[in-house]
């Protein structure tokens, strides 16, 4: 097998791009987490029409 030897900057390189996954994901859980999908469910599962009747 060939070894193959990642330069300095391939390795930074790297870094910066798997911390950049991780923070993204964070920030997207971040954001998802103010909206109040339990209303919206409710409302689906019970439209306000129902309530008229």
């Amino acid at each position: 097998m060939a070894s193959t030897k990642f330069e300095t900057w391939q390795i930074i390189l790297l870094i910066i791009g798997v911390l950049g996954i991780i923070w993204s994901n964070i920030a997207l859980l971040k954001y998802s987490a103010k909206f109040d999908i339990k209303k919206k469910i409710d409302k689906q599962i019970k439209p306000d029409n129902e309530k008229e009747e």
